[in-house]
Parts: C-alpha cells; structure tokens; sequence
C-alpha cells in the first residue's frame, strides 16, 4: 500500500472518515498527554500548582496556535502542487516550508521570552501561582522548535493524503510523556518545570520520527540540493497562506487570554475548577480540529485539481459528521463531568465546590459544540483553497466576541458571563464563516466559468 494518498477520487464521505479517524486518535492522544500533566501535577504538587498551569494554557495556545498556523500555511501549498500532480513544486515547497520553520522557531521563542514576565502580570494571574505559572510556560516555549517541527513533518503527511503515520508516532510520544512526567515530577521533584519538560521531550521525539519515516517512505517530499534556498516566488505565497493562519490562531488564543484574565479575577480555585473543565472541553471536542485537518488536506488536492463540486460534496459530509459527533460528546460532557473532575485534584479536594465552578462553563460550551465545529469546516476550507484573509477575519469576530463579553465580565463581577466567552464567540463566528465560504465559493464558480468562456 503506498504512503501517499490522493482524496480526489472516490465517495466523499469514506475518504473523508478514513482520513478524519487516525487524526482523531492523534489529536485525542495529544490532548491526553496534555491532560496527563495537569493531572500530575494536581495530585502530586497540588492544587495551586494545578491552577499555575491553567492560568497559562490560553498563552500555550497562542504559542501552538501560532507554530501550528505557520506550519499548516506551509504544507497547503505542498497538497496543492501534489493535487496537481506537479512533483518539483511538491519538493520546492518542502525545502522552502522547512527554512521558513527555522526562522518561525526563533522569532517564536525570542517573542516568547521577552514578553511573557508583562503577559502575565496583564493576565492578573494570582500572585500564590505566579512563579510556577512562569517556570511552566517559559520552559514551554523554549522547547517550540520540537513543536514546530513536529507538525511541519505531521502537515506534510497529511498534505500527500497519509494521516497514520503521524497518528503512530505520536502515540507512542504521548506514552513516553506520562513516563517522563512521572520521573521529572515525582523521582527529580522538579514541580511544574518537569510537566513542560516532559511535554518538550515528547513532542522532540515525535518530531524525529516523523522526519526518519519520511526521509525512508516518501521519497516525493525529500528535495534535492538544487532546492534548498529560500524562493522569493515560493515564499510569497506560503506565507500569503501562513501569515493569516498564523494570525487568525493568534487573534483568537488573545481572545481567551482575555477570557483567562476575567476568570483569573474569581480566585486559585475558579482558576483550578475552570482549568480543569476546559481541558475535559478540549479532549472531548478533538473531533472538530481533525474534521478541519481533514478538509484542510482534501480541499488543498481537489482545489490543486480544479474540481471545485468535490470540494461542496466534502463540505456536506464533513458537516453531517460534524453534527453527529457534537450531539454525542455534548452530551457526554454534561453526563460524566463530576466523575471526570476528580480525576485532576486529590482526595483532599472537595469536587463539590470544583463542580459549581466548572458547570456554568461545561453546560454552555456542550449546547454550542456545532457552532465550534462549523467553524473549523469553513475556515480550513477557505485557507485549503488559499485563502487568508476571510479565515483571518473570522478570528477577528471571535476575538471581538470573547473581548466584549469578558470586558463586561469583568465590569459587573459575572463568573458566569466570563465562561461564557467561548460559547458566544463560537456562535458569532460559525455563522461568520459559513457566510464566507458560501461568498467565496461564489467568487470562484465565477472565475472558473470566465476561465472556461474564455477558452
């Protein structure tokens, strides 16, 4: 069976669900080897630890958002040229993807590092957790080049059609990070430091076999000496794609800091409780972003083939698969969420008061999965097709959204109407880039009939 696969031919809604399951998986592992240091830590440093490491998640957001954007943007090109069978552009934009990587990893981590001492003081994070907040997330973004190149390597999989291989390595990374969890954080004691620790190493070691896999199975994606230098043509156009996507990830992760900042105000406990019920959100909500992954790799190839009813036939199916799969994991969210908080705080812990903070949050989020969802669809859509700046808008709305409410929050000391953010931005912009894909796809029947006239 060969490495590579093309989503150009064949039912939509098979390709799309044999494509969609090993991201799935992935991305679920990825948010367990997440959840794995928040637990950790809950149990064995304790409750204020627990907080310091959900204070910052809005900020990793912003990190991996930005690095996972960048990343993406690059690789859109790459399933393009591989759409349209056009092998030498195929390895052009590898090598130029590649460069451009090294440069976002140290832009990246320079940013990270000079600004995170005011970022945090902005946010309001309580002083009892300010220190181990730091010591995390610093240790995070110094370690954003395995990051990086762990999903510019996965993205290239995904853009010749394989979502496995990725899935494998990053299994087996995210069982190597609960081990190294155990071992920095309770035989070395090294607290917090040793969560991020772990995850940097994890996602390092995924990063290498990714590349050693590709280097042997796809032969397609090695460039030649003759590639590797930085093409001013090539360049320009990953990062017309790159630069939005980048931007919208972190148009919205600043709309959830603002958020965290609203939350931050109620206290170390609402913090914990509401860390804690956001990362059961992520993990149960993994189905959205792997929809949008999927989209993302076959609106690239079918756009690269000029076959634009294929991309309205996978919108279709990827939103009845999205409305089924936000119905279940609602509902599931709402059913086992009191049995699922237990597992981040020790005995000590009263779950009851956790609860009352996490409800308010859990319940709105399960009743406006399909908006998020939508969101997704229509947005990886867009930038598949390369296009950035209705993407980029859309992060816009959410950013607005999440601002207005928070700020309001925050004015009248409304616990409820801070948790709120997310669910009101999803809403404003699932129905935002809906609105955009139907307009863009309009624009381009319209150039791809006077393409056809002409001829």
């Amino acid at each position: 069976m060969s490495a590579q696969q093309t989503l150009t031919e064949g039912k939509p809604m098979p390709i799309i669900l044999k494509f969609f399951l090993p991201l799935f998986i992935g991305n679920v592992f990825q948010q367990l080897y997440n959840m794995v240091d928040t637990i950790i830590v809950g149990h064995y440093v304790g409750t204020g630890a627990l907080a310091a490491v959900g204070s910052t998640g809005t900020i990793m957001f912003l990190v991996m958002g930005f690095a996972i954007g960048m990343t993406t943007g690059f690789t859109v090109i790459t399933a393009q040229k591989f759409g349209a069978e056009d092998i030498e552009g195929v390895k052009r934009s590898v090598a130029n993807g590649f460069l451009l990587s090294l440069i976002t990893i140290v832009v990246l981590t320079v940013a990270s590092v000079a600004f995170m001492n005011p970022l945090l003081h902005l946010m309001n994070t309580p002083a009892d957790i300010y220190e181990d907040a730091y010591s995390y997330i610093i240790t995070i973004c110094y370690g954003s080049f395995a990051l990086v190149f762990y999903n510019l390597f996965s993205a290239y999989c995904r853009a010749m059609g394989n979502s496995k291989v990725p899935l494998f390595f990053l299994v087996f990374s995210a069982i190597l990070n609960v081990i190294l969890d155990l071992v920095f954080i309770i035989n070395f004691k090294l607290g917090v430091m040793g969560a991020a620790l772990a995850t940097d190493c994890a996602q390092g070691v995924s990063a290498v076999l990714c590349l050693i896999y590709i280097l042997k199975k796809f032969q397609i994606l090695v460039p030649r000496r003759e590639h590797w230098y930085l093409s001013w043509h090539m360049t320009r156009k990953q990062l017309n794609v790159a630069v939005p996507m980048a931007l919208q990830f972190a148009i919205t992760a600043s709309g959830t800091m603002v958020m965290q900042t609203a939350i931050n105000l109620f206290g170390s406990e609402a913090v914990a409780a509401f860390t804690a019920s956001s990362k059961l959100c992520n993990l149960v909500t993994q189905g959205f972003p792997s929809v949008g992954q999927t989209m993302a790799t076959y609106v690239g190839q079918n756009y690269g083939k000029g076959d634009l009813k294929r991309i309205h036939a996978g919108v279709r199916s990827s939103m009845v698969l999205t409305l089924i799969y936000a119905i279940i994991s609602g509902i599931c969210m709402v059913l086992f969420l009191r049995p699922a908080l237990t597992m981040f705080f020790d005995a000590g812990v009263d779950i009851d008061a956790m609860v009352v903070w996490a409800k308010p949050y859990v319940y709105m989020a399960a009743a406006c999965f399909f908006p998020l969802g939508m969101i997704f669809i229509f947005r990886n859509t867009m930038q598949g097709c390369g296009r950035g700046l209705l993407p980029l808008i859309g992060g816009i709305v959410e950013f607005v959204a999440r601002l207005v409410a928070a700020v309001i929050s925050m004015k009248i000391m409304s616990y409820t109407l801070a948790v709120a953010c997310d669910p009101l931005a999803w809403i404003a912009a699932g129905i935002y880039t809906f609105v955009a894909y139907l307009f863009m796809m309009k624009r381009m029947e319209k150039n791809f009939d006077d393409r056809r006239e002409a001829i």
